[in-house]
């Protein structure tokens, strides 16, 4: 994303220690690497839930050409998505099975 190199850097540091001065330029320090974590965190779950769509909508997908072939002959990455499913529902109502 952005390429800084050494030099950069301690312009960027002589800069806030300028206009911030000494007291005020750990704080500042503290609280931009808080910022920059907690954006790093929102976007990582945001790629995380744009993968889980895309995987939902492949199972989606593959599930409807499975029963389009009435469940039979099918492909082994079709028959892994069946698969997949038919355990996601079994863990699902195994809570509430009574035993």
């Amino acid at each position: 994303m952005f390429d800084i190199g050494f030099f950069e850097l301690v312009l960027i540091g002589v800069v806030a220690l300028v206009v911030l001065g000494p007291e005020k330029l750990p704080g500042a320090i503290r609280s931009t690497l808080k910022t920059v974590r907690s954006i790093k965190s929102m976007a990582n779950g945001f790629r995380q839930e744009v993968e889980q769509q895309f995987k939902i909508q492949e199972l989606h997908e593959n599930l409807k050409k499975a029963e389009e072939q009435n469940m039979q002959n099918l492909s082994p990455k079709l028959q892994e998505t069946v698969d997949e499913l038919r355990n996601a529902a079994k863990s699902v109502q195994k809570p509430y099975s009574k035993e």
